[in-house]
């Protein structure tokens, strides 16, 4: 399991991305004092980071030209901070993403699944998502449940990743179709209800037909 550090001042929005990281499958460490970060990177050897930059003490920039001198593990700056000298001085200083507040949650999610993937090749390549003993293999483009797996399309795919990064949440079709085209998949509202009658398909010949509910007027669920 991939271990995250989060460095982020803001309770709500800590404990808010803790509990998304942590219901994907990540294992989430919380250094208890902004002013020992780096002592906190050296003992708990995170595999990426997560750094705000308005910080008390030193802020995410002089926290990140620290760590950079001892370690080359994966930084993403999740911040408010939104110019482009911010951004700038992320990468020049050593950052590998720049995300901005509000985040889309499951457009993190695909960063740090990438980066993590491009980082550690051999070690997080295949690292997925599991819901009610399904398990979600986004590199491989699969879905299994008890020792029977389907193969699906790239839009079935991104509809089933998205419904479980939302698990036990109504999600509106729009968003999904939002969603797939902030992806560069464009699809329209009847496209969108093949693709949903396709996965319920595929899912019931490996035994979890129902998995996915449809809440009338309102969207989907799992």
């Amino acid at each position: 399991m991939p271990k995250l550090m989060l460095v982020e001042d803001d309770p709500s929005i800590r404990e808010e991305l803790a509990l998304l990281l942590r219901n994907n499958r990540y294992d989430v460490v919380i250094p208890p004092s902004f002013y020992q970060v780096a002592d906190f990177v050296k003992q708990e050897k995170p595999d990426l980071i997560l750094l705000d930059i308005n910080l008390p003490g030193k802020d995410g920039f002089q926290m990140c030209t620290e760590i950079r001198s001892f370690s080359s593990v994966p930084i993403v700056f999740v911040t408010s901070r939104a110019t482009d000298m911010d951004e700038l001085s992320s990468i020049t200083l050593g950052g590998d993403d720049f995300i901005t507040k509000p985040y889309n949650s499951s457009i993190l999610l695909a960063r740090i699944a990438a980066l993590l993937k491009r980082a550690y090749p051999d070690s997080f390549a295949d690292h997925g998502l599991t819901y009610r003993g399904l398990d979600l293999n986004v590199a491989a483009g699969t879905v299994s449940y008890q020792g029977r797996s389907v193969e699906l399309t790239k839009n079935e795919l991104k509809i089933l990743h998205y419904l479980f990064l939302h698990h036990g949440l109504i999600v509106s079709r729009a968003d999904i179709i939002e969603y797939l085209w902030d992806n560069e998949m464009f699809v329209d509202d009847n496209t969108l209800s093949v693709n949903v009658t396709r996965i319920r398909r595929k899912l019931e010949t490996i035994g979890m037909g129902d998995l996915i509910s449809t809440k009338r007027g309102q969207g989907y669920m799992i």
